[in-house]
């Protein structure tokens, strides 16, 4: 994998994270991507040159990732990706539906249309992501647009609790996706559900998001 570029992640919630936390984001979709497999011992210096960052920010964001459980400390080596089950993820994904369906579907009858199209550039970047095959990208602007989308129904706490499950989630068939084509098909149910939205179709977004949430288990099955 190529060096990565600086990770640059827009703010919510009004908040501007620190560079420390834009680097742990970008780690944290290196691992739901698959980047970066259970099992594997990355050194801060190795993550640091792999990243195109220094090695101190990748340090203390390992660190904080330790505290999250998504990886462990080796002591004299670096960070150890830890596993995760796929009951684990079936649980984390019928959360997700639980929270998620009903919450986006609602917006339709209650989201400012300025508010949704606000967030057309990010559900556009996440279909010009899979289609350059940058699947950290991916994964962070997909993160955006569905935290950006849930922050409209003005739950601070659901959002909070929607982006612990997504930090913990695993999608390894994403780079199977990417070689077969079919990863923008997915990237444009982004731009589906924001359609569905603007025209206060309530069901039809409850279809689009029912549908693209299915997608996931099938995600993380790939080896």
């Amino acid at each position: 994998m190529p060096p990565q570029h600086n990770p640059a992640l827009p703010t919510l919630g009004g908040k501007k994270p620190s560079y420390r936390e834009r680097v742990a984001d970008a780690l944290r979709a290196a691992l739901i991507a698959g980047e970066l497999r259970p099992g594997e011992v990355h050194s801060a210096p190795g993550l640091a040159v792999r990243f195109g960052v220094s090695a101190t920010p990748v340090r203390e964001a390992m660190l904080d990732l330790a505290k999250e459980g998504l990886v462990d400390t080796v002591p004299n080596k670096g960070f150890r990706v830890t596993a995760v089950s796929e009951k684990q993820l079936d649980e984390y994904t019928h959360i997700r539906s639980l929270i998620e369906i009903p919450t986006t579907a609602a917006l339709a009858a209650t989201a400012d249309p300025g508010d949704l199209e606000a967030l057309r550039p990010v559900a556009q970047q996440i279909v010009t992501s899979a289609a350059a095959g940058d699947l950290i990208a991916y994964v962070e602007a997909d993160l955006r647009f569905h935290l950006g989308l849930l922050a409209l129904a003005g739950n601070d706490h659901l959002v909070e609790v929607v982006r612990d499950l997504r930090r913990r989630s695993r999608l390894y068939g994403l780079t199977a996706l990417v070689e077969q084509g079919k990863l923008q098909a997915s990237a444009e149910e982004h731009l589906e559900l924001l359609g569905t939205l603007l025209a206060r179709d309530e069901e039809a977004a409850r279809a689009v998001m029912t549908r693209h949430l299915g997608h996931v288990r099938g995600l993380w099955a790939a080896p």
